[in-house]
């Protein structure tokens, strides 16, 4: 195989994801397509072999061109909403690109009109940041180069676009509870140094991102964060559940330790990403909301 065929199935591969990032930016099909064929173009153009990671590289192109859209968009006040409810692109799991049926209804109906129309409200790099963030998992570090602002700027986007999204009628309450379900599992798998446990809610291509350098900047892979996890325990013993940008989190205030957050990204039942915040600044600039039991 030589090198032009290997990018090419790299780019099939991430592809149905990119048109599901893209399709939740511009809320048409179409004009997701060819958002994500922009970046195909771009990727050919460009030297490849000095792309250290692909995918990441291509949601941020992806979410450059949905961006550039949207704003031509409101300079000429377009109104791109369709008269009938759009066609919905399912969004693949981290281990399986064709969604099955059931998977397919759930995505339908969280991209459904309501949500499309209350995301046209929001101002271009709100909308990037909520959709980038809040449902596909993207980093603020990242985020922030797409919008030209630093990450506390970032993530204020996306908790404004929050607020707003949050008044759709859309069952908060409930994707919160579930969401603490899977955490407080995960959290007394940890306490009980449960091996099995700690992998049976994270999904096997789950990736820990850590601005702790002690720990390193990424870790991969069910059994490898279950690992490290069992050594966590003091932590989870001590955690106080939060919102966190409007996910699950735990907070940790251990004597003569910093304040440390830890964010989960959950879908379904499974956990499929993490986020340890230690560095202040960053832990002042999230907007915390403690849990009740």
């Amino acid at each position: 195989m030589n090198d032009d065929q290997w990018l090419a199935e790299r780019f099939e591969a991430d592809r149905p994801r990119l048109e599901a990032v893209a399709f939740r930016m511009l809320g048409s099909s179409g004009e997701a397509e060819d958002a994500v064929q922009e970046a195909w173009f771009r990727l050919a153009a460009s030297d490849s072999a000095r792309i250290d990671n692909l995918s990441g590289w291509l949601t941020t192109v992806v979410g450059r061109v949905c961006l550039d859209q949207l704003r031509r968009r409101k300079s000429r006040a377009e109104q791109p909403m369709p008269d009938h409810a759009p066609e919905p692109v399912a969004l693949p799991g981290p281990a399986d690109v064709e969604a099955d049926p059931e998977s397919a209804a759930v995505m339908a109906d969280s991209v459904s009109l309501a949500l499309l129309v209350v995301l046209e409200t929001l101002e271009p790099a709100e909308r990037l940041a909520f959709v980038l963030h809040d449902m596909f998992g993207v980093p603020f570090d990242d985020i922030a180069q797409i919008v030209d602002r630093n990450p506390a700027a970032a993530r204020k986007l996306a908790s404004r676009a929050r607020a707003r999204v949050r008044g759709t009628g859309a069952p908060q309450h409930q994707a919160v509870s579930k969401q603490r379900t899977v955490v407080e599992a995960f959290l007394a798998a940890a306490r009980g140094g449960d091996f099995e446990a700690l992998v049976s809610v994270l999904d096997p291509d789950i990736t820990l991102r850590t601005d702790a350098a002690a720990v390193g900047q990424i870790i991969r892979g069910a059994a490898q964060i279950a690992g490290g996890a069992m050594t966590f325990a003091a932590m989870a013993t001590d955690a106080q559940l939060v919102l966190a940008d409007g996910k699950i989190g735990v907070v940790s205030s251990m004597p003569d330790l910093p304040t440390r957050v830890l964010v989960f990204t959950v879908e379904g039942d499974r956990i499929i990403a993490m986020e340890g915040v230690t560095d202040p600044d960053r832990v002042r600039a999230m907007e915390l909301t403690l849990l009740e039991d």
